[in-house]
């Protein structure tokens, strides 16, 4: 799959975005979002760990609605611009199917001219992504025993708490059943 770019063959920044099963580089991540006129690339990379709550990890697997993920992840792109206007160039690329441990399963890059703006816009990102894009994340234990998880960060985890949600939990639902059949 190739990454998306937004913006390009302007002299405007580009948001790079990648939904892929391919093994994921922090050095090729990285090296997209450098600019001259920037003095600061801040990077997130999230692995797979090999344990959670007393339970041994062994891999990950990634699941998503692929076109849905990179429709979301260009709106937190375009947030992050709004709220970052100095932030030069973004890069998101997250892994799907099995991820051993140790492995990326997402890399985030930004840069902009300051550390400031890109470490909060790269803080942004994460949490956003994680509470709204269309990508699951099953646990696989020793055992071959696993566990679909869901971020506490999302919408949907915060339904049972809030009952205006309510609308958001049938359509979660209502998209799940259709994921299934």
């Amino acid at each position: 799959m190739n990454a998306v770019r937004m913006n390009e063959g302007t002299g405007e920044g580009k948001d790079m975005i990648k939904v892929t099963p391919e093994k994921l580089s922090a050095e090729e991540v990285s090296q997209m979002v450098i600019s001259p006129c920037c003095g600061a690339v801040s990077l997130f990379i999230g692995t797979t760990r090999n344990s959670f709550e007393g339970k041994n990890v062994v891999r990950l697997e990634y699941e998503a609605y692929v076109l849905m993920a990179e429709s979301e992840i260009k709106k937190i792109c375009t947030e992050i611009r709004q709220k970052w206007p100095s932030v030069k160039h973004t890069a998101v690329y997250h892994r799907l199917g099995l991820v051993p441990v140790t492995e990326a399963s997402v890399i985030l890059a930004v840069s902009s001219p300051h550390r400031d703006e890109s470490l909060e816009a790269v803080k942004y990102c994460i949490n956003a992504l994680k509470a709204r894009v269309p990508i699951w994340k099953k646990e696989i234990y020793g055992e071959e025993e696993y566990c679909w998880k869901e971020n506490k960060e999302c919408f949907w985890a915060k339904q049972d708490k809030d009952p205006s949600l309510k609308n958001c939990q049938e359509s979660s639902t209502a998209f799940s059943e259709m994921r299934l059949e």
